[in-house]
Formats: structure tokens, C-alpha cells, sequence
């Protein structure tokens, strides 16, 4: 068997077990109210960004399956933010659910404004029980909740390690009977080293900002690690990602893939904020002038844009039936310390054949028997 195969089959028994059942599990997720009272939510994340919007409306499709809450589709959104589709969610009327007007809050990416906003969110959740369950979209607003004194449940969605960034004790175990995490602790050793095996580089260039924060988003713990095992050597360059001006983000981006693709035989494209709508054509456009193979670390969407490939997401589909599964139970008197935080993505190839033709790489036939989604051309942003 295929070493590419084997990997794919690991991680769909991964999932499998995952998705093993604890007693919180058994809680059920069918909606209900708090007595008569609509149950409160609020938002936080750290700032804008594409994937917390993707996560929230995967969410949000899990949640309507459930029948918390009910709409035909989404509106379609305009830029990366929440603010819209938050004032939208107070049209619909649910029995179960209110999203509280006033309960949206974003630090905008700068340290000032997350210093106050998380000071006024803490206080409003200790202080004035208007908050039954926030939901937190990212590191910034993991880190921000995961603190003594926070009673309300907080489901901490789209980060890149939450145990890593210091907000659950361990996969297993949350360590405070009110955060509930997911974490796929294989999902980046997955990437790296399917790409290896399709591509076999010996440099892999990985641009990203070196903080701490700017290395989880990047997964260099895993990069590392196999580094020795699968011999190749990690080519850095730095960014500047979780700033207030996205532009700025954007121009270091461009300028690291500038600088990688002329050091490196192939490219692992991580999370961050300069990689984004707007400069990923530029970015995309860099890779193919160099014939270098690409990886993204975020998923298809990025693959139809015209970077080689990627394990996808399916969507944010299944991400988001177990968020709100998780939401459901908490609703339903589960601890979310209680909840099981593994979930691994099942996994599905997606591969740009017009991208492999430009740089003249020819993908093993079995990757192409393997890959769920197949674009043969470079398509715009949508």
C-alpha cells in the first residue's frame, strides 16, 4: 500500500476514535430552552479573519441540522468580518437562541483595543449574567477567556494548537470545567507529511510571524519534529501577521514568498494574516514565475486559487457539526470539560491540475485516484 494511502487510513481511524463516546457525549443535542428563557450567546475573536467567518458559519449550518435555529442559506458576506451576519442572526427569531445585539466583540488585531475589550467582556460575564455561552474565535480570544474567575462556558474554535498556545491543559482534559477546545492533534503531521510524500522536498520554505502565537498558527513544532525523520531542512522567513493593518501583513507576506521561492523547492502555506484574499493571487503568482510546489495549510479554497494542493476541509462541514454538537450539549447541561476536544478532519486531497502544469510537476497517479477535489483551472476569489 502507498505510504500516502496509509496516512489517509491512520487518520480516518484517528476520527473514528475521536468521535468515541464519553459519558458528556451521551448528553443530548436535540434544542431546548433555559427554562422558558432563550439561551444568550456572545461572540469574541481576535480580530477579523476569513477562517473565523468560515468556522462561525459552518457553525451556524450545524446549528440550523439541529434545529436551533432555522434559515434557507446564509447571506453572503461581504469582507472577512462577523458584524453583518451577527445583526442578520437577530432577524431570525429562534426559541432557542438570542444573539445578544451587544455581544459581538472584536480586538481588531491590536493590543490596545484587546486589553480593553477583554477587560469589558470579563467583567460583563462576572459581573452582569446576561451571557449564557461564548463562542471564541481564535488565540487572542482563547487565551483571553481560559482565565481564573471566567465561569461562563467558552467553545474556543479555529486555532491552530490551543494546548500549545497555554489555553487547555491537554488534548483530554481542558483543565477548567468551563473552556472546551478542539484539537486535531495529527491534523498538521497529516499535512507535512502527505506533502512529502507527493512532492519529496528537500527545503520547505514557511513563512510566518515569529512570535509565539505566529509559530503555533504555522504548526513548527510538527515541521520540526519530522524535519530529521523525512530529511528535509525548513527554510524560515518572517511576517508580520496579527496587526491592526492588514495591508502591511499582506506586503510581508508577499515579500517572504518573494525571498522563498528563489531558497526553497517547495512552499508550506500557513495561517496567518497576510495571507488573505487580497495578496494570495500575488502569492499564488510568485509560486507558479518559480515552478515551486505549494502547500495550504487552510484548505481547498486556497487550491482552486491556484496553490498546488492541500488535505481539505470538506467545506467546513464537519468542523462545524461538531462545534455545534458541542454548543448543543452545553446547552443541555454538559460540562464542557466534560466534552471530548479531539477532532480530526476527515481527510480529502484537493489538487489544482492547471497549477500542476504550470510548474511542471506531474502528480503520482494515486494521489489523483486519492483526491477528493480536482480543479483544472486557477479560479478568482469569490
Amino acid at each position: 500500500m502507498h505510504t500516502m494511502f496509509r496516512r489517509l487510513l491512520t487518520a480516518l481511524v484517528l476520527v473514528a476514535l475521536a468521535a468515541a463516546a464519553c459519558p458528556a457525549a451521551d448528553t443530548p443535542t436535540t434544542p431546548g430552552t433555559d427554562n422558558g428563557r432563550k439561551w444568550r450567546i456572545a461572540y469574541y475573536e481576535g480580530g477579523e479573519y476569513i477562517d473565523y467567518q468560515k468556522n462561525f458559519v459552518a457553525l451556524l449550518h450545524g446549528l440550523r441540522d439541529l434545529g436551533w435555529i432555522a434559515f434557507d442559506e446564509v447571506p453572503p458576506q461581504q469582507g472577512e468580518g462577523v458584524g453583518e451576519l451577527w445583526k442578520w442572526l437577530g432577524t431570525l427569531g429562534s426559541p432557542y437562541l438570542e444573539f445578544v445585539p451587544d455581544a459581538c466583540y472584536s480586538a481588531n488585531w491590536d493590543d490596545g483595543v484587546r486589553a480593553s475589550t477583554r477587560a469589558a467582556l470579563l467583567e460583563r460575564l462576572k459581573g452582569k449574567g446576561d451571557i449564557d455561552l461564548v463562542l471564541a474565535l481564535g488565540t487572542w480570544a482563547g487565551q483571553d477567556l481560559a482565565v481564573d474567575g471566567n465561569t461562563v462556558p467558552c467553545v474556543v474554535m479555529a486555532t491552530a494548537n490551543p494546548q500549545k498556545a497555554g489555553i487547555i491543559k491537554s488534548a483530554e482534559d481542558s483543565g477548567r470545567d468551563n473552556i472546551h477546545a478542539r484539537i486535531a492533534p495529527e491534523r498538521f503531521l497529516q499535512q507535512i507529511r502527505v506533502f512529502h510524500d507527493v512532492v519529496g522536498f528537500r527545503k520547505l520554505g514557511v513563512a510566518y510571524e515569529d512570535t509565539p502565537a505566529g509559530r503555533t498558527y504555522a504548526a513548527l513544532d510538527a515541521l520540526e519534529a519530522l524535519a530529521p525523520e523525512l530529511g528535509y531542512e525548513i527554510v524560515p522567513c518572517h511576517t508580520k501577521s496579527d496587526i491592526a493593518d492588514k495591508a502591511e501583513a499582506e506586503a510581508s507576506a508577499i515579500a517572504c514568498f518573494r525571498q522563498l521561492a528563489a531558497s526553497a523547492d517547495a512552499l508550506y502555506v500557513t495561517v496567518q494574516g497576510g495571507v488573505s484574499e487580497r495578496s494570495l493571487p500575488e502569492l499564488v503568482r510568485i509560486a507558479l514565475d518559480a515552478r515551486v510546489p505549494s502547500f495550504s495549510q487552510n484548505g481547498s479554497d486556497e487550491v482552486r486559487q491556484g496553490l498546488l494542493m492541500s488535505i481539505s476541509l470538506a467545506g467546513y462541514k464537519y468542523v462545524g457539526q461538531f462545534y455545534a454538537r458541542t454548543v448543543a450539549r452545553i446547552l443541555n447541561g454538559a460540562k464542557p470539560r466534560a466534552l471530548p476536544q479531539i477532532f480530526e478532519d476527515p481527510p480529502k486531497i484537493a489538487i489544482n491540475l492547471k497549477t500542476a502544469e504550470i510548474i511542471q510537476f506531474d502528480p503520482p497517479v494515486d494521489m489523483l485516484l486519492a483526491a477528493d477535489e480536482v480543479f483544472e483551472q486557477i479560479e478568482p476569489a469569490p
